[in-house]
């Protein structure tokens, strides 16, 4: 164990040391140093998620390699929901091994690499340099545009750039009292929705909102009200503090209207403090039966009146799923889809791949055409399940 622990410590202080647009080939050349591996890269997921782009490959002629993969129904897609290492004959005697890259539940890519014999303990390994790796690329990518270079296989518009500055830098999170994830599509052409979540010690915050307008304008107003939302949650304010902000800088700057729904969630008891500005009610999954939550809807942001918000609670019970979303996930084509049916239908799956089944719904219903952006946030909530972090000992 402390030989392992070595090694992962020297290849992350490799890592480090070398520029962040190569860092990936560090992790390449340990696996071929240290188990003879060979065709070594990592993949990851295009901004529309529909094709996989391969960002580094050590060894071999990579030539062949270089076209964007079709993600739906291939390997790596299997790979990614089931988050479960995979292992198959490479046709030359050899073994083709697959694991995911991921970093507290946010699918980062998969790490493919040939090996000519692998038991139980390098696998092991290998997926202990594949978690290395996630951390590697979640500090690298501030410092390169090499990962948003690759994942733009489509012309993304001026807005949706805007847009997914906007958005936290993982659409997933995984921790004790909770698993989240969100998304929103079309990824190549949004303009004013947003999704946002910030875990401090014993609360949890998350809102969703939806800048009136379209293209650019909505962008720039939505700029504005999550820079408002932030800055407020970092000053320490709760819901309705925040809803206040974002309200006042609305106002001030003569920008527009927003519609929003802001959650801070006790870590320790679940319930929620909230506040909905003219926003479409979320639906709850409970013991089997997906429901809409009524909440009282305050006026939308930027609206000039002398009426101000109400602060609400919502008790989240264990095993309870939230779906908070935008009216773009109801409206025109969308309507055509049960949204209940089938938040009840992925009620076994983990909220990355039922934000995946709503969305691909939507998609679907409007025929791959919205008229609107559509998000749509889940949130499971297991209850108070804190651990002690567990420090292990150095070498």
């Amino acid at each position: 164990m402390e030989r392992e622990d070595l090694e992962l410590g020297q290849l992350l202080t490799a890592a480090e040391a070398a520029p962040p647009g190569e860092s990936v080939d560090v992790v390449a050349h340990d696996l071929q140093k240290r188990f003879g591996a060979e065709h070594v890269s990592f993949l990851f997921a295009d901004l529309i998620g529909q094709r996989l782009v391969r960002l580094a490959v050590a060894g071999g002629d990579v030539g062949d390699q270089a076209e964007p993969i079709d993600l739906q129904g291939s390997v790596y897609d299997s790979v990614l929901r089931s988050q479960r290492q995979h292992v198959e004959p490479d046709g030359q005697g050899g073994r083709r091994v697959i694991t995911p890259v991921t970093n507290r539940g946010d699918c980062i890519g998969v790490l493919e690499a040939t090996l000519q014999s692998a038991d139980d303990t390098v696998l092991r390994q290998i997926c202990d340099a594949a978690h290395a790796l996630a951390y590697i690329i979640v500090t690298d990518r501030r410092f390169t545009d090499l990962y948003h270079l690759g994942r733009r296989t489509t012309d993304t518009s001026l807005a949706a750039e805007i847009q997914h500055q906007l958005l936290p830098s993982a659409p997933c999170c995984e921790a004790p009292q909770f698993t989240l994830a969100a998304g929103l599509v079309p990824a190549d052409d949004i303009g004013g929705d947003t999704y946002d979540y910030s875990l401090d010690r014993d609360t949890l915050h998350l809102s969703i909102t939806d800048a009136m307008g379209h293209d650019t304008a909505s962008a720039l107003l939505a700029t504005l009200l999550v820079g408002a939302l932030r800055r407020a949650r970092r000053s320490g304010c709760d819901a309705l503090k925040q809803a206040h902000h974002a309200h006042q800088a609305l106002l001030s700057h003569n920008s527009g209207l927003a519609t929003g729904q802001l959650f801070c969630v006790d870590l320790d008891t679940g319930r929620c403090e909230l506040v909905n500005a003219g926003h479409p009610w979320p639906l709850r999954l409970r013991d089997g039966t997906v429901e809409e939550v009524k909440l009282a809807v305050n006026l939308p942001f930027g609206v000039a009146s002398p009426i101000s918000y109400r602060l609400q609670e919502l008790q989240l019970r264990p095993g309870d799923r939230l779906i908070l979303l935008t009216d773009g996930m109801q409206e025109r084509g969308a309507a055509a889809v049960d949204l209940a049916s089938v938040v009840h239908d992925t009620r076994s799956l983990h909220p990355r791949e039922a934000v995946r089944s709503l969305t691909a719904a939507v998609l679907d219903a409007c025929h791959g055409n919205l008229q609107d952006d559509a998000t749509v946030l889940i949130l499971d909530w297991h209850g108070n399940r804190r651990r002690s972090p567990e420090i292990r000992p150095g070498p």
